[in-house]
């Protein structure tokens, strides 16, 4: 089963992107429901309990696939412009119209445009710059993973680093990024084994239990990173051992999730290449959702009001991962840009195979 496990990951590539665009989906319902059910989690100590798992590792695990698939950042021409055109100019873009959105809105046409003060979700954008900028630099590294953790660490006891861009959220996250970047198929492949399987129900089970247990008084913004650790009332020395347990926790269940992302291909693994469509368009629904007041209606805080909303949550970020809202949306979230760039005729040649290569490959 081991064997069979392996060859699917790091065998063909079908079986491999098949997979990893599962996951990829997959996680991206997973912050659209956790943005949903945030409402909810007022009146409900069950959708609580629900929230605060599936944020203890939804965040990291996105890092974790993001710094996977930026394993190969080299700081190649090409790869530099693709995180121009696929990151920076995205960012410029949506969080400008966030704001727009936000005083439309809200009534509020003062709210000021700040491209160093991200809004809402665009901080991952953000962070996905900086972490392949220094990804030549881990790679470079004989122990990543650890010095990333002492750096997030660090951060997390200060409560004066990193105000600009989201840096405190962007560095304790990190570590994350790194362990993708580290990883290889076969790891994915051992996740994959019935055996780890099977252990990961009970311990899903118990994150959930225990989660359901301390609704009434934890605090979900531990799991968001978005300041230091003074600011959910404890001494700054607590960041010691915090951050790293709070690593933990979410490393295990994002492998608890990876090991039962099916690795066939399914109705859904075609979406998997949208992801970066659905989060950047879902915050309009969320934010209209919280700004028209949808959330007043008592019986969405109901069970099966849950369930509706939950329901939505998953068949809006899954329309927004279709080809018809690519197509609309390209010019702005992966704009081709050839009038920006100029390109050598070096660089001509391996461009062209790498596109052919892309092409034949189906790879997005």
């Amino acid at each position: 089963m081991a064997r069979q496990a392996a060859h699917g990951i790091s065998g063909g590539g079908r079986a491999r992107e098949s997979y990893f665009d599962n996951v990829k989906y997959l996680t991206i319902v997973l912050v659209a429901c956790g943005h949903a059910w945030e409402p909810l989690t007022y009146g409900s100590r069950a959708v609580t309990a629900v929230y605060l798992t599936v944020y203890a590792f939804h965040m990291p695990a996105f890092a974790l696939v993001s710094g996977y698939f930026s394993r190969s950042f080299d700081m190649a021409p090409g790869r530099l412009k693709r995180l121009v055109t696929g990151v920076v100019v995205p960012y410029v873009v949506f969080e400008v119209a966030y704001t727009l959105f936000y005083r439309w809105r809200q009534d509020d046409p003062g709210y000021p445009i700040s491209l160093l003060d991200p809004w809402y979700l665009m901080w991952f954008l953000v962070a996905l710059f900086v972490w392949r900028l220094s990804t030549p630099l881990w790679l470079q590294l004989r122990h990543p993973v650890p010095v990333s953790l002492a750096l997030a660490t660090g951060v997390s006891m200060m409560p004066d680093a990193g105000g600009d861009l989201a840096l405190q959220r962007v560095v304790q996250f990190l570590p994350f990024f790194v362990v993708g970047l580290v990883l290889r198929p076969e790891h994915f492949a051992r996740l994959r084994t019935w055996r780890v399987r099977w252990a990961a129900v009970p311990v899903a089970l118990v994150a959930l239990g225990t989660a359901y247990k301390v609704a009434p008084w934890f605090d979900a913004g531990w799991f968001y990173h978005r300041g230091a650790v003074e600011g959910r009332g404890v001494p700054a020395w607590a960041g010691l051992f915090a951050t790293p347990a709070l690593f933990v926790l979410a490393l295990v269940l994002t492998a608890c999730f990876l090991a039962w992302v099916p690795g066939r291909r399914l109705w859904f693994t075609a979406l998997g290449t949208g992801t970066i469509y659905a989060y950047l368009l879902h915050g309009f629904v969320i934010k209209s959702a919280r700004f028209g007041g949808w959330y007043g209606h008592p019986w969405l805080h109901t069970p099966l009001g849950e369930l509706a909303v939950t329901a939505t949550a998953v068949t809006g970020i899954t329309l927004l991962c279709t080809n018809p809202v690519r197509r609309v949306f390209r010019y702005v979230v992966e704009p081709r840009m050839e009038w920006a760039f100029r390109q050598s005729r070096t660089q001509a040649g391996p461009e062209r195979a790498a596109e052919r290569e892309k092409v034949t490959s189906g790879g997005g």
